[in-house]
């Protein structure tokens, strides 16, 4: 009996030792998981998953500085006020700059003290904004004798996460254009990529899943059915400057990114009309000195780039080896509904919105796709294409002109779109649309371990390197004979130019017809002539009682040849022009990768075909993920170098192009489902059986103790 007496407390001390013990580990299971459920994903403040009130949260990291686009917001401009406006504006955006990077670099401090963003970032930067703004008015005032009136209501910023800005931030003038998780990536998570300030995994989509979504008009009886084609090189000379002279001109720096320019020599912040006209030029025919530039793609591979440490490059955290585009097709087409008058001389035209992330994408006009994949475009991701494919981007601008304003104080409302139908709006006249295509061989994209590697557009540091914020811009500097023979050109439904085989010296001729074909180009958004097709092939619009007419047009008079009236309101039924011929395929001249309809037998994906003889290796073969070097000037094109890396895409079914809704053109794999969710709340499940037996067996060993020891 003593020893039994002896052994039935010490096995009681071990049971209730134990079933502490369990109750202990399943309760810090459950702590611990429930801390870093709340804090993952979070942003910088205190705790990992604190928002800037100080209470723990679940919202998504705030990732950037918003503020009001103030040139959206501005009255009417006076032309002679026009230059201190503009001087302003660009020390406002450099202001967003320098805001954003102290943001970026003081998360430390940030996590410590939830009001230092506001009142060591944001609240100082909406007093230099109200300043600005006050500037601005008094030089509109001076010139109109009123001075415009709550201007201030665009000084306040926040900070912005993908869809909702942080809750506490300091509110007020909204710009208005909203910004619902238009990338669709479901928060920020951490910025990723070179600089730490983007691009993510996110920013990207393997093009194959996308569903075609390219529509044209149909050409109406005389519609202008030609095209002419501008050759201007792949700025092989490596003209680089971070200056925007339509936005900011008289700014150095103005655009806080690295531009690519090809055309005219003579641009920089300070270039004036006089100083364009008298330009060198890259274009084969000399009378187009016209100026054509984009912002620079980059390899963000790790290799540092001439400038590392210069504004508009590593100073405005824009980091990686420049590409070198292996294509750069500049064509000009017509309307789909009647003829184009001419432009004007030094007419400036920028398409796209290198603000979209922050703005909203109301003026954005990016467009992303690969070679034989052309018919499915992205407007908010970059593509990941398949290998033998390239890299398209690229840009459908306004073709309709108030028939006034060379410029305007935005630098858009003297030129817009046309609608779907291909109609101007009432008061603008049809112009020359350029259409601008640009083509890169640039290895996939790597997202971990020691190759990470992708490419990523240039950007304001706020804007996050986001594809949406693509744009592209023109000045017109055309000579008269020129211009006159493009717009005949497209009038007449002819194709033109130096970049035509068929008419450039030297050049071989169209291809076989039966020669492999890829898609049509086309932004998002941006309507445009169809593509060309065989005559007997073309629709045409038959005359009916509920057919739109196009809206008539102030008839102003060529900048070219005063005398001659616009004929750009030509209506729907007007005996037909000439024909546009077909689009014949064409050897890899800097138009030969251009868009064409699809092979109805052409094979599911790309394929590396072989190269020709005389074709150079690295032309030749197909990108590789394995590659780290970008593009240079080794793979600059030769006008006769036969196209050896692209076939077509695969036939959609009867031809069809239906439009993807927004948001949903690109789909992509879902976060949070059910597996993932279990798998971050196992820990807690866990944690609750522990805590559970450990329970369980306490209340029996007390149940059976219990009589023993009273």
């Amino acid at each position: 009996m003593g020893r039994t007496t002896r052994r039935r407390p010490r096995a009681g001390r071990r049971t209730a030792a134990a079933s502490i013990a369990l109750i202990l580990a399943g309760g810090g299971l459950i702590a611990v998981n429930s801390y870093a459920a709340a804090g993952e994903g979070q942003g910088p403040w205190p705790g990992g998953g604190t928002t800037q009130s100080g209470t723990l949260g679940a919202g998504p990291v705030p990732a950037t500085v918003k503020c009001p686009e103030v040139a959206n917001g501005l009255p009417e401009v006076p032309e002679a006020a026009r230059a201190e406006v503009d001087r302003e504006l660009a020390t406002m955006d450099s202001g967003i700059t320098e805001a954003y990077q102290r943001f970026a670099e003081e998360q430390e401090q940030i996590e410590r003290d939830p009001q230092f963003v506001q009142n060591a970032i944001l609240g100082p930067l909406r007093s230099k904004r109200e300043a600005g703004l006050d500037r601005i008015a008094e030089a509109i005032g001076r010139i109109t004798g009123e001075r415009p009136q709550d201007l201030r209501a665009l000084a306040p910023c926040t900070l912005q996460t993908d869809g909702a800005d942080e809750p506490g931030q300091d509110g007020g003038g909204q710009d208005g254009g909203g910004q619902d998780d238009q990338n669709g990536d479901g928060g920020q998570g951490g910025n990723g990529g070179q600089a730490g300030n983007g691009p993510e995994a996110s920013d990207f989509a393997d093009i194959r899943t996308v569903s075609p979504n390219v529509q044209e008009p149909p050409l109406l009886r005389g519609a202008s059915r030609g095209t002419f084609t501008t050759d201007c090189d792949v700025n092989a000379n490596g003209k680089f400057n971070p200056d925007n002279v339509i936005v900011a001109p008289g700014v150095s720096n103005g655009a806080h990114h690295m531009h690519d320019y090809v055309g005219n020599q003579a641009n920089d912040a300070f270039a004036s009309d006089d100083d364009l006209a008298a330009g060198a030029t890259t274009c084969r025919d000399q009378g187009d000195r016209s100026t054509y530039y984009w912002p620079v793609l980059r390899l963000q591979n790790g290799a540092a780039e001439d400038d590392a440490q210069a504004d508009g490059g590593g100073k405005d955290q824009n980091v990686g080896k420049i590409l070198t585009p292996s294509q750069v097709t500049l064509d000009f087409v017509g309307n789909p509904r009647g003829k184009v008058t001419a432009m004007p001389r030094f007419l400036r035209i920028i398409t796209g919105d290198a603000k979209a992330f922050v703005n909203g994408n109301a003026n954005a006009n990016a467009s992303w796709s690969c070679t034989g994949f052309e018919d499915r475009q992205l407007k908010d991701k970059y593509p990941i294409c398949p290998q033998g494919s390239k890299v398209v981007r690229s840009f459908k601008f306004q073709s309709c002109w108030d028939g006034r304003n060379a410029d305007s104080a935005n630098h858009r409302t003297h030129v817009a779109f046309t609608d779907a139908s291909g109609r101007c709006p009432g008061g603008f006249v049809p112009v020359p649309q350029l259409v601008q295509r640009i083509v890169y061989d640039v290895p996939p994209p790597v997202f971990e371990g020691a190759d990470a590697a992708v490419f990523a557009l240039d950007s304001f540091p706020e804007q996050l390197h986001k594809p949406v914020t693509d744009h592209g811009d023109f000045i017109n500097v055309f000579d008269e004979k020129l211009m006159r023979e493009l717009v005949s050109c497209l009038n007449e439904g002819r194709r033109c130019g130096p970049g035509d085989p068929a008419q450039a010296p030297g050049g071989d001729g169209p291809e076989p017809k039966d020669a492999p074909a890829t898609a049509t180009a086309a932004p998002t958004g941006s309507p445009a002539p169809a593509p060309a097709a065989p005559a007997e092939q073309q629709p045409e619009a038959p005359a009916r009682p509920d057919a739109p007419t196009a809206d008539p047009a102030p008839a102003p008079g060529d900048p070219y040849e005063p005398a001659t009236p616009a004929a750009s309101a030509a209506p729907a039924t007007e005996e037909p022009a000439a024909e546009r011929p077909p689009a014949e395929p064409a050897p890899e001249t800097p138009d030969a990768d251009r868009a064409r309809p699809e092979a109805a037998d052409a094979p599911a994906e790309p394929t590396a075909e072989p190269a020709a003889p005389d074709a150079p290796a690295d032309r030749a073969a197909a990108p590789s993920p394995a590659r780290s070097e970008p593009a240079t000037a080794s793979v600059r094109q030769s006008p006769k170098a036969p196209a050896g890396t692209e076939t077509p895409a695969p036939p959609t079914a009867g031809g069809s192009n239906i439009p993807v809704p927004a948001g949903e053109a690109a789909p992509q794999a879902v976060e949070g489902g059910l597996a993932e969710t279990g798998a971050q709340l196992w820990p807690s499940a866990a944690g609750a059986v522990l805590l559970i037996v450990g329970i369980a067996l306490l209340r029996v060993r007390t149940r059976r103790e219990g009589p023993r020891h009273r």
